[in-house]
């Protein structure tokens, strides 16, 4: 069984030698998180950290709202992207269950699309906590394997099951968070699919099934939503 600092080092190399090293396209975010920028409230003044940031795209529009953005990844390639993106920002290199920052310092602490990948889930959220101010707000936003056409043998997962992936239901992501010491407060649909650029991602071939698909998450369930973001408060608090 390989150790933590084992596993940390491939999944890093995955990352900054495939994932990262060949990033060839513009920054940008689908649409739909300013949608989910805008139901935080007021971010004008307040301390984020994004855990898993990638390139920082999350964060360059919460900093267009006037929060002061800092970011966290295993990746090297990421966040000298991040640092050249933001020169006023504080990135570091580490992975997500060892936050490399005190204790209590941010009012808004987001992880988007990357627990499922995480060594340690709980633990890293676990560190989330530990850095976040006793009032703050976590944003999470996690795949779920009762997404329909997953249950149907349809979906396969991301690109990045080739290294890690881990997906739970809806109920098994709750229990996680609980066990960390969060409580969800709110839970939202993720729809950044609805826009022709994601329907015609992989060609003409899968036009249709993607443009169902696409049409047809607003109306599903949440139990089959493909990712679902969790708005969520220390349990304590």
């Amino acid at each position: 069984m390989p150790t933590q600092d084992e596993q940390f080092a491939h999944i890093k190399q995955f990352y900054d030698d495939e994932y990262y090293g060949t990033l060839l396209r513009d920054h940008g975010l689908p649409w739909h998180y300013a949608t989910i920028a805008g139901r935080l409230g007021n971010l004008d003044g307040i301390s984020v950290l994004d855990v898993a940031c990638g390139i920082g795209d999350w964060l360059a529009l919460l900093k267009s709202r006037g929060s002061d953005v800092h970011g966290v990844d295993l990746s090297d390639r990421a966040i000298e992207i991040c640092k050249q993106r933001f020169p006023d920002g504080d990135f570091r290199v580490s992975p997500a269950e060892r936050l490399p920052f005190g204790d209590g310092v941010f009012d808004l602490v987001s992880c988007l699309g990357s627990l499922e990948h995480f060594v340690e889930p709980e633990g890293a959220l676990r560190e989330m906590l530990r850095v976040a101010k006793p009032g703050a707000k976590f944003l999470l936003l996690v795949p779920n394997a009762g997404f329909l056409p997953r249950k149907l043998g349809l979906y396969g997962g991301t690109h990045q099951v080739k290294v890690r992936e881990i997906v739970r239901s809806l109920e098994e992501w709750n229990a996680l968070f609980e066990r960390a010491g969060l409580v969800v407060e709110t839970r939202w649909r993720d729809l950044h699919v609805l826009s022709f650029e994601w329907i015609g991602l992989r060609g003409w071939k899968e036009w249709l099934p993607r443009c169902l698909q696409a049409l047809m998450l607003p109306l599903w369930p949440m139990r089959w939503q493909y990712q679902v973001y969790h708005l969520c408060r220390r349990r304590d608090a």
